[in-house]
Parts: structure tokens; C-alpha cells; sequence
């Protein structure tokens, strides 16, 4: 006997839950890739997505998954041997420096914790160290969706500054653009990487960089760049030179309607329903937590992020029977747990197409998974998320 018949649900930190009217812009045909209506979405997608980075910069287009924008963000503004500084949280950072590192960069690592946020000041004092200036680029993450870390970007922009260093600070906002603020030129970002499949709501295939006046003018002496991912091949007047071959149609129809969704909320609304949605499923999460079988990956709660929350059993056991449970007996799937934490947890994610009903659902499906599997765990999980929500939405 199941639970699950019925349409499935996704709770996993990307691809996220696509909206129906994202999936009706994509049923369509084809149209022609060199003139009239599509040309003119490439124009609409290029003016607006600098509006999601808050930028006066550039922004450019990709066939391609967030490891494409990694690796599009490092060709076109580094050189071969340049010092890359990664800044340590979570998985993902550590990643995009191995991408670097192929790529023919020097990398070196900050050392951080899987369960903490960069501590800027430890990254300001390296950058004091480098007198030499060998440090041409940062790498971070804004959101790690392995860790459920949040780090502050404003104070690494700010610790650069103090530091009078002139590297390129690089972010990743792959799991928070569209979910939590990122504001790319009020915070010091010289190149900011994103992709569709999360805060964006669009199926996967689509990512992005949003470059600075400052990396375009790296941009013009890096030798690293190639012809898929250059900048400047893809500002060709030729429509088809924009994606260096055949545009992607279909997922720009279904990105048109994403931000035109996304737009029609306000960007301010879109970050307030993220904050809230999040913070009650971090009630829920402390209430279990009172079992003292499992909790936080993410031990300090102002790192907690508003896209997703990272479940660590604080025994180590493995938490699949509860996973395989919201799959198999209720159709709900759970992010599985990654890097430090990979076997061990469960993820939650709260990004994107999400709203009071489905994560109030995903709450409720993971406390009956801990009691119908026998997780020790506080009770009450579900009504204090609940509890939250009224307090914090009043009628």
C-alpha cells in the first residue's frame, strides 16, 4: 500500500518544480534562428537578466548547466598561471577551482568547513598577505546547495576593499539568484554565474555570466578564452553568434515567461516568500531536531539558506530508509545529502515555484517518513512551521 499516486513532487535543490506557464511557452514549434520574433527575444533576455544580477553590466547566454558558466566565467578573464583564491564553504566552490586548475590556473584554497560561511575576516587578512598582488581572481559561492550555506557576499566585497586588493571577485548564484537579494554591483562582483534550472524555473540547459566594466577589461587580455564561451565572438550583430551556433529556443521561451513571471511578483516579494518558506521549514527542522537524532548541517543560523536547508543525522547513520519512504510511499522527492555530509542527511529544497501549500506538504511527508520509519525526533515539526506562517503572513 502507497501514498504516492498522484502527480510527484520535487524537492530537490534543481531542477526545481517548472511552472505550468513556463512549460506552455515551451509548447510551440520552431521558428526561424536568424530573423524576427526570436531575435528580438534574445534582445528582451539580454536587456532583462541584468536586472535579476542588479547590474549595469553585460549579461550572455549559454547552451549549458551551471559548470558551463563556471567554466565560461574563468576563459574569458584569466590567463594561463594566474592565482586563483577559492574560498572554502560547502562543495561547489571547491569545484569551480578544479575547473581553474584544468584550465591552466594556479589555485589555491582558503580553508573553510562544510558546516560554516566564509569568515571574511580570515579572507581579508590573506589578501593583506599578498603583496605581490598574485591573487587575480576570487572564487566563492553565494548559496552551496551541498552544504545549505549562505555566504555574506556583501562582506567579502567589502573585505576586498579594505584589503586595497584589485582581484576579480567571481560568484556563483547558480541555487540563489531569483530566491535571495545578490546585488552584483553594489557588493563589488566583477563576474556573477547563474543557470536556469533553480530560482530561475526553467528546465536545465541555460546558464549565465554577468560581467563588470572592470572583468571586460581583463577580458581583453586574457588568454584563456575560447571561441564557445568568448564574450566578445558572442556580441557579433549576426543573431546566431549571440549563442555561437543554434539558440536554444525552446528553453528561451520557457526563460521569457520565468522572468516575466518573476517580474510580475517584484523581486522584493520573490526574496520575502523565499525568507518565509524557508524559515518555516527551519522551524520544522528545530523541532525534530529535539530527538537529537538529526539537525542542521549549518551549525550558526544566520548561515542558514533561504533556497535550501541541508538535514545531517547527528550519529552518522544513514538517512535513505526516510528518503527512500517520501519517494516510494508518497512521491516526494528529497534532495540527497552531498560532499562532507554525502550519506548521511537529506536536503530540502524551497527555491523557485514554491509556496505555502507544497512546502507545508514536504514538511508533513518527511515527519510522517520519521515516525512511520522511527527516527527519534521532536513532535510537532508541521505546526510550528504553521504557527510561523500565521504569525508572520497575518490575515
Amino acid at each position: 500500500m502507497t501514498l504516492r499516486s498522484g502527480r510527484e513532487f520535487l524537492a530537490i535543490p534543481g531542477p526545481t518544480v517548472i511552472p505550468d506557464a513556463v512549460l506552455a511557452a515551451m509548447q510551440r514549434p520552431a521558428i526561424d534562428i536568424y530573423a524576427g520574433s526570436l531575435i528580438a527575444q534574445t534582445d528582451g533576455l539580454l536587456a532583462d537578466l541584468p536586472k535579476i544580477f542588479r547590474t549595469a553590466g553585460r549579461a550572455t547566454i549559454y547552451a549549458a548547466n551551471g559548470h558551463g558558466a563556471w567554466e565560461a566565467a574563468l576563459t574569458n578573464v584569466l590567463s594561463r598561471g594566474d592565482l586563483v583564491l577559492v574560498l572554502e564553504s560547502g562543495r561547489f566552490a571547491l569545484g569551480w577551482g578544479d575547473a581553474a586548475r584544468m584550465l591552466g590556473a594556479e589555485v589555491e584554497i582558503l580553508p573553510g568547513d562544510f558546516r560554516r560561511a566564509v569568515r571574511p575576516e580570515a579572507f581579508e587578512a590573506r589578501l593583506k598577505a599578498d603583496a605581490g598582488r598574485r591573487i587575480k581572481a576570487i572564487l566563492t559561492t553565494q548559496i552551496d546547495t551541498a552544504a545549505g550555506v549562505q555566504n555574506d557576499i556583501a562582506a567579502i566585497g567589502q573585505a576586498i576593499r579594505a584589503a586595497g586588493h584589485d582581484a576579480l571577485l567571481m560568484v556563483d548564484t547558480v541555487a540563489s539568484l531569483g530566491c535571495v537579494p545578490f546585488e552584483m554591483d553594489a557588493w563589488g562582483v566583477d563576474v556573477a554565474v547563474s543557470a536556469s534550472q533553480k530560482g530561475l524555473m526553467t528546465p536545465p540547459g541555460l546558464s549565465f555570466t554577468a560581467a563588470s566594466a572592470r572583468a571586460r577589461a581583463v577580458h581583453e587580455t586574457a588568454n584563456l578564452r575560447t571561441p564557445y564561451w568568448d564574450w566578445t565572438r558572442r556580441e557579433d550583430e549576426q543573431h546566431y553568434m549571440k549563442y555561437a551556433g543554434t539558440p536554444p529556443e525552446h528553453l528561451l521561451f520557457g526563460l521569457r515567461a520565468a522572468l516575466d513571471m518573476i517580474f510580475a511578483e517584484g523581486l522584493e516579494n520573490v526574496f520575502r516568500r523565499h525568507a518565509l518558506i524557508a524559515e518555516a521549514t527551519r522551524r520544522a527542522v528545530a523541532a525534530w531536531g529535539e530527538g537529537q537524532a538529526l539537525g542542521f548541517n549549518v551549525i550558526e543560523p544566520a548561515e542558514r539558506a533561504d533556497s535550501v536547508t541541508s538535514i545531517v543525522t547527528t550519529n552518522g547513520e544513514s538517512a535513505q530508509p526516510l528518503v527512500d519512504y517520501c519517494l516510494n510511499v508518497c512521491g516526494v522527492v528529497l534532495g540527497r545529502s552531498l560532499g562532507a555530509a554525502a550519506g548521511r542527511g537529506f536536503r530540502i529544497a524551497h527555491m523557485g515555484h514554491v509556496n505555502a501549500p507544497m512546502i507545508l506538504g514536504t514538511l508533513a511527508v518527511v515527519e510522517t517518513a520519521l515516525a512511520a520509519v522511527g527516527v527519534p525526533h521532536g513532535r510537532g515539526g508541521v505546526q510550528a512551521a504553521i504557527d510561523y506562517l500565521a504569525k508572520a503572513v497575518p490575515a
